[in-house]
């Protein structure tokens, strides 16, 4: 079913939505919150989660692309979860991920005026970058992907894809910091 008629569904409160949103995106929203939580139990919840999320939102939100709409519900489902089951142990790859994604950050202590101005500049600073090293940026800080998934997904060494994020973390950096998006 294509996704404006899922959306649709959801708009006139019909539960066919969440059984064709399950069909269509189930799969993909389990692989973000598994890549997140490392536990089969734990990111079966969090899709079950996304569905009544997404049916909560649904009205009054309507999104033109319902796929990234359920990733970040997913994703952020599966942060929460994990930073809940993590209170006391740190998990070394999502804790390692999110470290290096706020090394990108000018000062630690500014403060964001404007999400939108937040998102174009991500956006444009994404489209900036070469097909490989945004697939590669992307995996790493949005999927919670390892490195050493990226590098054997992209048949790339683990030292290879470590150097490549290594400097886009510095060019978005710089890149924030030119654009002014952080006072």
């Amino acid at each position: 079913m294509e996704d404006g008629k899922i959306v649709t569904l959801y708009w006139e409160r019909n539960e066919e939505a969440i059984r064709e949103t399950e069909q269509k995106y189930g799969k993909y929203c389990y692989t973000i919150a598994y890549n997140i939580l490392h536990s089969h139990e734990d990111s079966d919840e969090c899709v079950n989660d996304t569905w009544n999320g997404a049916w909560n939102a649904m009205p009054p939100e309507r999104p033109t692309k319902l796929q990234g709409f359920l990733a970040r519900i997913t994703r952020n489902i599966a942060i929460d979860r994990y930073r809940y089951d993590s209170a006391q142990k740190r998990g070394a790859e999502v804790e390692s991920a999110i470290d290096e994604y706020w090394e990108c950050i000018p000062n630690g202590d500014a403060s964001i005026e404007d999400e939108y101005v937040l998102k174009q500049a991500i956006n444009g600073f994404l489209e900036s970058l070469d097909v490989r090293t945004r697939v590669i940026f992307m995996r790493r800080y949005w999927y919670s992907m390892s490195v050493k998934d990226i590098a054997d997904g992209m048949r790339l060494s683990e030292s290879h894809v470590s150097v490549i994020l290594h400097r886009t973390r510095n060019k978005f950096k710089d890149y924030l910091t030119k654009e002014g998006v952080f006072v």
